[in-house]
């Protein structure tokens, strides 16, 4: 197993990605919880991250609102589960633990589908931002709830109504 990364600033800082075997595995922000360890990410190398850096500057413009570049989703096969469908949630759109839970035909599942979301290792490109608790609110963010309400702003989501408030 080949592993590279690079860092390409962002309006939410630092974003560190990681290839693995030439493919996306991770994308992580300074200070993230469950961010493994530096010394995980490989050599640094900006070649395989062409083309994910152009979507992410695309979307960062507000041009670019689904992304198509292939991904390693690495994790349990609940966790790879929830994390294909918050690939569904469309860009503008929250869904609650509670609502993930129902389309995965897992109704009583809304906490497990809350650790899985917690602990997704491709954070904005897999939106585990828009993933809200059941009154609306915040609630836990990988990358700091200040970047989780911002980025739901920036996309034009329930944040901009109002719906959503930071506890």
């Amino acid at each position: 197993m080949e592993r590279l990364h690079t860092r390409i600033d962002s309006p939410y800082g630092t974003l560190t990605l990681v290839a693995t075997d030439g493919v996306l595995s991770g994308l992580y922000m300074t200070e993230q919880r469950h961010r493994p360890p530096e010394e995980t990410f490989g050599v640094p190398d900006p070649a395989p991250f062409r083309e994910v850096t152009l979507q992410l500057a695309a979307y960062f413009a507000g041009e670019l609102t689904q992304f198509d570049v292939p991904l390693r989703l690495d994790g349990t096969p609940f966790q790879r589960t929830v994390w294909r469908a918050l690939q569904d949630i469309p860009y503008g759109e929250t869904r609650t633990y509670g609502e993930l839970a129902e389309m995965l035909g897992r109704p009583t599942a809304s906490r497990a589908v809350g650790l899985a979301n917690g602990k997704n290792p491709i954070g904005v490109i897999v939106p585990c931002h828009r993933v809200i608790g059941a009154n609306g609110s915040l609630t836990g963010y990988g990358g700091g709830l200040d970047r989780k309400q911002r980025l739901l702003a920036f996309e034009g989501g329930s944040a901009r109504t109002g719906a959503v408030t930071l506890f």
